[in-house]
């Protein structure tokens, strides 16, 4: 289904900021991307879903939900404490959104691991008119049990005295929290998250990963797909702001700027130039900061450059290098263009969302803080 010629699918995702057992849990990294920025992106590479809408009370949230390309719809205190439940900040976003939606995507930032796809298989059931809600659930085949009034077990859903193999037991369905879509009328009216005709969407097992507690944060971490072993390259190009620096520069009284630069970048591309892997330094900045910090590691670089992608271009020409082996590290839009013409666009942890979009790979650290060199042992794991 393309979002050209489908119904209007908004994704709500409520992130307040009064997490008691985590503080602040909706910001919480894992593998260098917060928890809420994690669930934004999967929002937003469904292919079924028009609009992502974030709900918040904090102002932390919010700018973290902008930065990652949502919507923000500012959450009122009445709703915004403990015991507000979900179902009244869904309805509080869709009484603020007009026309309303179609379809109403719930999305819970506390399930870290969800795929695109589940979302829109879940949406298409509804938009399809096969059942008014699907649910995300994970398959249970162990045995269950409860404790009676003395005390006692009591065998739940099966007989304690048959045994079947698990493969000859039918399956429970565990509820993981991560995502509900509803037909938005029904549920409306309902007031309700499960209304009318209810189907589970099974995802596999370690997709039902819920963050509550400190271990959750592990063992959604230790979850996570394994990245490239290795990347394969002759060449590697990177910007410099946002890259070899946080993205921030320091002012002095007289208007000169120092930046921040990390230690572990200088070693990682020490160790590429041993290995003879090319490196440049593509800036747009004309700043002196930029060719000091170049000169500092013996690498060629181009600063004050207004078209990267046509220096690039021209760069690789001129060197002979194949696109296909270079591997471009980028943080912003201007560097999209010089991404496109690569066989390795790679997004540094905080880039913005739509060059995140445009790598192949997404490093773990964030500019200024061991991206160059992470990208650096990718490099050399293949040599």
């Amino acid at each position: 289904m393309s979002k050209t010629n489908q119904p209007h699918v908004m994704a709500i995702i409520p992130a307040r900021g009064g997490s008691k057992g985590i503080r602040l849990k909706n910001l919480r990294e894992i593998g260098g991307k917060s928890l809420l920025g994690r669930a934004i992106e999967s929002a937003k590479a469904a292919s079924t879903v028009s609009d992502v809408v974030v709900s918040t009370d904090h102002e932390q949230i919010k700018a973290e939900a902008l930065r990652y390309g949502a919507r923000v719809v500012d959450r009122p205190a009445d709703i915004a404490g403990d015991t507000a439940s979900s179902e009244s900040v869904l309805q509080h976003v869709l009484a603020n959104t007009q026309p309303a939606p179609a379809v109403t995507l719930f999305i819970q930032c506390t399930s870290p691991l969800i795929d695109p796809a589940d979302l829109d298989a879940a949406v298409t059931t509804v938009a399809s008119g096969k059942a008014e809600v699907s649910f995300a659930a994970v398959a249970d085949h162990g045995f269950h049990w409860a404790v009676g009034e003395n005390g006692e077990a009591v065998a739940v859903g099966h007989e304690k005295l048959h045994r079947p193999r698990r493969q000859d037991r039918e399956p429970r369905f565990r509820e993981t929290g991560a995502f509900y879509a509803m037909d938005t009328e029904g549920f409306l009216a309902a007031g309700h998250r499960f209304f009318g005709r209810v189907q589970v969407h099974e995802v596999p097992g370690e997709h039902g990963i819920d963050i509550d507690a400190e271990a959750d944060l592990l063992l959604a971490e230790l979850t996570l797909p394994d990245e490239p072993a290795a990347i394969s390259v002759d060449a590697v190009i990177t910007d410099f702001d946002g890259v070899h620096t946080p993205d921030t520069a320091y002012v002095d009284e007289n208007g000169t700027e120092t930046v921040r630069v990390s230690r572990s970048d200088g070693m990682g591309v020490a160790r590429l130039r041993a290995a003879g892997v090319k490196f440049l330094i593509l800036s747009k900045e004309a700043n002196p900061v930029v060719a000091a910090r170049a000169a500092k590691l013996k690498v060629e670089v181009a600063h004050g450059i207004e078209n990267k992608a046509e220096y690039l271009a021209q760069w690789l020409a001129d060197e002979s290098i194949n696109p296909a082996r270079v591997a471009y590290v980028g943080n912003d839009i201007n560097d999209l263009g010089a991404m496109s013409l690569v066989g390795w666009p790679i997004a540094v942890a905080d880039a913005n969302e739509q060059v995140h979009r445009a790598a192949r790979h997404r490093l773990s650290r964030k500019g200024g803080y061991g991206a160059v060199r992470e990208l650096a042992e990718l490099v050399l794991a293949a040599r």
